[in-house]
């Protein structure tokens, strides 16, 4: 990776995301950013805090309350040849506009055998973690990465935020991109100068480790760095991988290190049935079958509705559980076996 020589600023995850949807939209007229009260409200979560005022109403636009229009507007700009990016205001609210995005913008480029384009970024603050109900914290993901046609990202920390909405808007793909809400506030170093930042469908190693792989995303890329740290004081090494994009997946980072490590385990805050967790168990399983010590296993949130908020601590994956799954993959005592055979 090559960076200039330039001194990184130290911004929130949200303000980095600020800083790479306005120099998107100073960089490049053909892009549009829609949503309810992204402008004179700077959206919930102050994401787009400024942009009104200084690129106005044609380029930040406050839509209304209803997201299959905004979906809708943004395939009719897409085929003008705009680059539109839609504002979801939480993650709930984007089931309006599921038959827009699955039906229509997953489908036009092929539909039409490659003469149209959507160059749609979908914005979509997702997750739990600010003590709020269902609607409002969920983790919706799964849906997307299913659906052919769609990339799907998320970031986890603010030099990602920052690249990877600037990869996205650029992207001639329809990209959802999942924020992780409950990270919005967390700073870290921020070069905007940063010549070859990483491919948007490329998953990061960000610690490295030789007993566990422990793969994740989001959210929960905090956690699984403080697992990590934790499990050292205990002489466990985890290397820890961000998947930065969830659909495409980038198997071979994750498989030449199952392959190193031989034992997996998978975190995400959506339910476990059907979640990510079980596709890339699947496929480490039928790739890196030989290389595996023992069965992987997934830390998820509970196939249940989203609870309120006195309990979303016991719903999310936290380091506690993760610790648990490293210890099942290793053979040690744990929650679901107690000890092991050879204790």
């Amino acid at each position: 990776m090559t960076t200039t020589a330039a001194t990184p600023t130290e911004l929130t995850l949200g303000k980095a995301l600020n800083a790479g949807l306005r120099r998107a939209v100073a960089e490049d007229d053909r892009v549009v950013l829609l949503g309810e009260d992204i402008g004179k409200l700077g959206g919930v979560f102050r994401v787009t805090d400024g942009l009104l005022d200084d690129f106005g109403p044609r380029r930040i636009v406050d839509t209304p309350l209803a997201e299959s229009g905004i979906i809708g507007t943004a395939i009719g700009l897409a085929f003008r040849g705009f680059r539109p990016v839609c504002e979801i205001q939480f993650d709930g609210f984007i089931y309006p506009g599921f038959d827009q995005i699955v039906a229509q913008v997953a489908k036009l480029h092929y539909r039409t055998g490659g003469a149209v384009t959507m160059p749609i970024t979908i914005r979509v603050p997702f997750g739990g973690g600010i003590g709020a109900v269902e609607h409002h914290s969920e983790s919706p993901e799964a849906y997307f990465a299913h659906t052919a046609g769609l990339r799907v990202v998320s970031c986890s920390n603010p030099q990602d935020a920052y690249d990877l909405i600037r990869l996205a808007i650029a992207s001639d793909d329809p990209v959802l991109f999942f924020e992780p809400k409950r990270r919005y506030w967390a700073k870290g170093p921020v070069d905007q100068a940063l010549a070859n930042p990483l491919p948007l469908e490329s998953a990061r190693v960000v610690r490295e480790g030789t007993d566990v792989t422990l793969v994740t995303y989001g959210p929960l890329v905090m956690t699984a760095l403080d697992a990590a740290i934790a499990a050292s004081d205990d002489g466990v090494s985890i290397e820890v991988i961000d998947l930065r994009s969830l659909s495409p997946i980038d198997h071979a980072t994750i498989e030449e290190s199952v392959r190193k490590t031989g034992r997996l385990v998978v975190t995400h805050e959506a339910a476990q049935s059907g979640g990510l967790g079980a596709e890339i168990t699947a496929s480490v399983t039928e790739r890196c079958f030989d290389f595996l010590e023992a069965a992987p296993a997934r830390v998820t949130g509970f196939d249940v509705p989203y609870p309120a908020a006195s309990l979303e601590d016991h719903f999310l994956p936290d380091l506690d559980r993760i610790l648990d799954a490293v210890d099942r993959v290793l053979g040690r005592r744990n929650s679901l076996t107690g000890w092991s055979a050879a204790k």
